[in-house]
């Protein structure tokens, strides 16, 4: 009897330490940064909006990375939400004196539909319209 009791407590105690085993969740992949570049040229009181979609939760960043023939015209440029049910880009970050090399940038909560949109703030003439490009970096 008593080699039964101590057969029993050795095969408890081993069941115990097994199910002390740790658990981990396993990582959730990390998706590979996606990079889009846009383009085209603003008249005098112009914008275009370029819309793009993130994949995943993360970082988005925008880098106005040209603007041309003047690099030192400071031209709208912001960053947010695009709704495609009203064709509207519903800003988050905006920096209403951008020149080339601005950067924006933002924590996507989610996966979605985003955009930029540029525009001008009163420094583009007609007789010398700028022509830029914006690289969007996203989930």
């Amino acid at each position: 009897m008593r080699r039964s009791m101590i057969c029993g407590w050795a095969l408890g105690a081993l069941m115990a330490l097994a199910a002390c085993g740790s658990t981990t969740t396993p990582a959730q992949p990390t998706p590979n940064p996606v990079t889009e570049t846009f383009s085209n040229t603003l008249a005098p009181n112009g914008a275009f909006t370029h819309t793009f979609t993130a994949s995943a939760s993360g970082t988005v960043t925008a880098t106005l990375t040209s603007v041309t023939p003047d690099n030192t015209v400071s031209i709208g440029f912001s960053m947010g939400t695009w709704l495609a049910a009203t064709s509207t880009c519903s800003a988050v970050l905006a920096n209403d004196a951008a020149v080339q090399g601005a950067t924006l940038s933002a924590s996507a909560a989610t996966s979605g539909n985003f955009c930029v949109r540029l525009y001008d703030v009163g420094h583009v003439t007609a007789d010398k319209p700028e022509t830029y490009t914006v690289t969007v970096t996203h989930p």
